[in-house]
C-alpha cells in the first residue's frame, strides 16, 4: 500500500535528504587516489550524528557499515573496506540517514583522478537518465513510465540496465512501496498520487544487464567486470509534479564543477 506524506511530513523529509546531500558533498572532496574506504566510512557517520541525525544503513539488516562503498564492477551493496583508492577507479557512495523519523537515501558515482573516457560516458549517461526517469514521476503517471524512460535511454547508448535491483518508496521506512524499476513499460504499475515520496536510483552497467553477489552476502558485482554507474535522487510528488529532496549541488561545489543541471531539471519541471 503507498504511504502518503503530508506537506509537512515532505519538509521533514527533505531535511533527512539534506543530511545525505551535504554528507556526499563533504566526502566528494575525500574521494582521491589513496583515500581509505573506512577512514571515509568513519567521517561520514560522525558528519551524519552531528548533524542531529542516525546512519540509515548501519545496522540495518545488520549491514556493517554507513556506507555502500562500490568500486568499479560492483554495482551497489558493497563494504568499505581499507583498500586505498587508485587513479581510474570509479566508485558508487550510496548514503543513508534517519531523522525526524524519516529517512534520506541517494547516491552519486565519483570519479577517482583520471578515468577511461568510456568510463565518463556510463557515468554522464546514468546520470542524465535519472533526470529523465524523475521527469516521468507525475500526475497520471505510472511506475512503468518511469522504468520504461531510464531504459529506454541507457540501452539505446548499449548499457545494460540491471533487472534485480529497483528504487523504491521512502518514508518512515527505508523501503516502502511501490518498487521503482529502472525498466518497464508505459502505462504500467502503481499510479503515482500526490504526496508519494520515491528513490530514484537507475543503476546501470557498460556491458551485460546480468550480476552476481559475492560470498559477503552484500556486495552485487557485473556479471562480465565491466564497469557499474549508480545515482539515486529522493522525489516527491507535489503539486502533480516531481520535486527533488536531495541534491548534487554540494558536491559539485566541493569539486567546482560548474553545472545546472538541477536548475535545469526544475525549467523543465515548470513546463510539465
Amino acid at each position: 500500500m503507498l504511504k502518503i506524506k503530508t506537506l509537512e511530513e515532505i519538509e521533514l523529509m527533505r531535511e533527512s535528504a539534506l543530511v545525505v546531500s551535504k554528507t556526499l558533498g563533504m566526502l566528494a572532496s575525500e574521494i582521491k587516489p589513496g583515500a581509505n574506504p573506512l577512514k571515509l566510512d568513519k567521517m561520514a557517520e560522525e558528519f551524519i550524528r552531528d548533524h542531529g541525525a542516525e546512519p540509515g544503513f548501519l545496522g540495518m539488516y545488520d549491514f556493517p557499515n554507513t556506507l555502500n562503498w562500490s568500486p568499479n564492477a560492483q554495482v551497489v551493496h558493497g563494504i568499505p573496506n581499507d583498500e586505498p583508492l587508485k587513479d581510474g577507479d570509479i566508485v558508487s557512495v550510496d548514503c543513508g540517514a534517519l531523522k525526524n523519523g524519516f529517512y534520506g537515501d541517494h547516491a552519486y558515482t565519483f570519479e577517482v583522478g583520471e578515468v577511461a573516457e568510456e568510463t565518463k560516458k556510463l557515468l554522464r549517461v546514468t546520470k542524465e537518465s535519472l533526470y529523465i526517469g524523475i521527469r516521468q514521476f507525475k500526475a497520471g503517471n505510472r511506475v512503468g513510465d518511469v522504468g520504461y524512460a531510464i531504459q529506454n535511454y541507457c540501452e539505446s547508448h548499449g548499457y545494460g540496465v540491471v533487472r534485480e535491483l529497483v528504487g523504491h518508496g521512502l518514508g518512515t521506512k527505508l523501503h516502502e512501496a511501490p518498487e521503482m524499476p529502472n525498466y518497464g513499460k508505459r502505462g504500467r504499475g502503481k499510479k503515482f498520487v500526490d504526496g508519494l515520496v520515491v528513490a530514484i536510483e537507475p543503476m546501470i552497467n557498460m556491458g551485460t544487464r546480468r550480476i552476481k553477489q559475492l560470498k559477503d552476502g552484500w556486495t552485487i558485482l557485473t556479471a562480465d567486470g565491466k564497469p557499474s554507474a549508480h545515482f539515486e535522487h529522493d522525489v516527491a510528488l507535489v503539486n502533480g509534479k516531481p520535486e527533488l529532496l536531495s541534491t548534487f549541488q554540494y558536491i559539485y561545489e566541493a569539486l567546482g564543477i560548474e553545472t545546472d543541471e538541477e536548475a535545469e531539471f526544475r525549467s523543465k519541471q515548470l513546463q510539465l
